[in-house]
């Protein structure tokens, strides 16, 4: 089996709609009903001080959807991983239209699991020894 985790920085974002946590809020809520996702639980939120940076966190059926936005460098980070295929959202188009972002990348890649050969390849680092 395998699914895809989405890695996607956004650059070049308006301050202010980096500090708007309901425009994330619909950001998320967007995602997970385009891709028929299933949320486990209330979204998690947390606005930092000073900045008004915002990082939030949705653990989902399927893994789970991060973000990171950082006002003061116009920057947002997102994380999406799908233990099951999925389509891929169009991050481009919605992120520079809800945000003004300048510059997009998306990094997209296969996570593999369930096989024998995955645990073949695993080290299991030793405890440390007891003083």
């Amino acid at each position: 089996m395998n699914g895809a985790e989405w890695i996607v920085d956004a650059q070049g974002c308006s301050a202010d709609s980096l500090r708007n946590i309901e425009l994330l809020r619909a950001v998320f809520e967007r995602i997970i009903s385009d891709l028929a996702l299933r949320t486990i639980g209330e979204t998690q939120w947390h606005q930092f001080p000073g900045t008004g940076g915002i990082t939030g966190l949705c653990l989902l059926s399927e893994s789970h959807l991060a973000c990171h936005t950082f006002p003061e460098f116009g920057s947002l980070c997102l994380n999406l991983f799908c233990c099951a295929p999925r389509a891929q959202w169009d991050f481009e188009k919605h992120l520079a239209a809800l945000f003004s972002a300048t510059s997009i990348q998306i990094r997209i890649i296969t996570r593999e699991y369930g096989s024998i050969a995955d645990f073949e390849s695993v080290s299991v680092i030793p405890e440390p020894a007891s003083k």
